[in-house]
Formats: structure tokens, C-alpha cells, sequence
């Protein structure tokens, strides 16, 4: 007669069957969690990247726009240097009216040859001037195409970090949801992966042949 109080070993052996099924299930989950976050983990730190690369590039910008402004304020404080010679011309040529009509018809002097060469030194000089403040000019227009260029650049890096900050939400959000699933469900797996029921003692049964 079979003892009804110990367990039979069918029955432990379902139960170590399901223990080892709700293991893996719970393995799985897991694992799909830790890889969630791990994506999610990757595309901050891709949104990290570009949120520098914009930011050193807004950086650049500032740079060139002040290097633009000193060449604009040289540019103009070269041409301010041209009425002064532009007065000094119209005085040498009133000397040279003065000189000529003193003596008019006479051969030229060396003063008068001499004003000549002054005005135009002075021409020359201001030509000159003029030249310099058109580079400086030129220059700074320069840095001002380069500052355009670098801010579609820097849009391009703050929608590409935009993207991935959201990319980064979304998954955390799938991880949080399957997270918080696993734990209202107790860790239990699937009815599809339940174990057969246990089958029935066999002390329970009458024993065959009894009259």
C-alpha cells in the first residue's frame, strides 16, 4: 500500500519543469529590457554628440562674426583717413593756381613741379587706402558667407540630436511599459508555457482487486 504523505516524483519533477520555463521566461523579458535600454543608452549618447558638435560649431560662428566686425571697424577707420588727404590736395592745388598766376606763361618751377609730385603722392595714397578698406571689406564678407554656411550646419546637428533624443524616449518608454508588466504579472510565464497538471495520487485509488 502506497504512502499517501510523500510526494510522487512525477509531481516535483512538473514542478522543477515549470520552475525552469518561468526562468527562461523571466530570462527572456529581461533580456529584452536590458537591450531596450541599451538602445535607448545609444542614441543619447548619439544626441550627446551632436548637441557638441552643434555647439562648438555656434561657438565658431561667434568667432567669425567678431573677426568680421574688427575688419568692418579697420575698414572704416582707413577710408577716415582719406578727406584728410583729399584737404591736403586741394590746398597744394591752390599753390599751384597761386604759383601759375603769378607769372603767367613762364616755364614751370621746381616748386610748382614740386606741388605736382605731392598731389600726387597723395592720389596715390589714397588709391591705396582705398584698396586696403576693399580687402578688409572682402575679408569680412568672407567670414560673414562662412558664419551662413556653419549655421545650416548647426541646425543640421540640432535636429539630428532632436531625433535622437525622441529615438532615446521611445525606447526607455517600451522598456518602462514591459518592465512594469513583468511586474504585475508576478514573473508568472505564459498560459501557453504552464505545465500539465500533476497527475492524481495513486494512494487515492482504491487498490484493484479488493473483493
Amino acid at each position: 500500500m502506497a504512502d499517501g504523505g510523500a510526494a510522487p516524483p512525477e509531481s516535483s519533477g512538473h514542478a522543477r519543469a515549470l520552475a525552469a520555463r518561468q526562468n527562461r521566461f523571466l530570462g527572456r523579458e529581461y533580456a529584452d529590457i536590458s537591450k531596450l535600454r541599451e538602445i535607448a543608452a545609444r542614441h543619447d549618447r548619439a544626441a550627446a554628440r551632436a548637441q557638441q558638435r552643434a555647439s562648438r560649431i555656434n561657438t565658431k560662428i561667434d568667432k567669425l562674426r567678431h573677426q568680421a566686425t574688427l575688419l568692418r571697424e579697420k575698414s572704416q577707420a582707413v577710408l577716415a583717413r582719406v578727406p584728410e588727404f583729399e584737404q591736403q590736395i586741394k590746398q597744394h592745388q591752390k599753390d599751384v593756381d597761386a604759383a601759375s598766376g603769378r607769372s603767367p606763361g613762364a616755364p614751370l618751377t621746381s616748386d610748382v613741379t614740386g606741388l605736382h609730385y605731392r598731389i600726387r603722392k597723395i592720389q596715390q595714397k589714397i588709391v591705396d587706402l582705398q584698396q586696403k578698406a576693399k580687402n578688409l571689406e572682402l575679408k569680412a564678407a568672407s567670414k560673414n558667407q562662412k558664419t551662413q554656411e556653419l549655421k545650416v550646419e548647426a541646425a543640421r546637428y540640432q535636429e539630428r540630436a532632436g531625433l535622437s533624443e525622441q529615438e532615446a524616449t521611445t525606447y526607455r518608454k517600451r522598456a518602462d511599459r514591459l518592465q512594469l508588466a513583468i511586474e504585475q504579472d508576478g514573473g508568472r510565464a505564459p498560459t501557453g508555457d504552464a505545465a500539465p497538471p500533476a497527475p492524481a495520487s495513486d494512494a487515492s485509488e482504491p487498490p484493484s482487486g479488493t473483493p
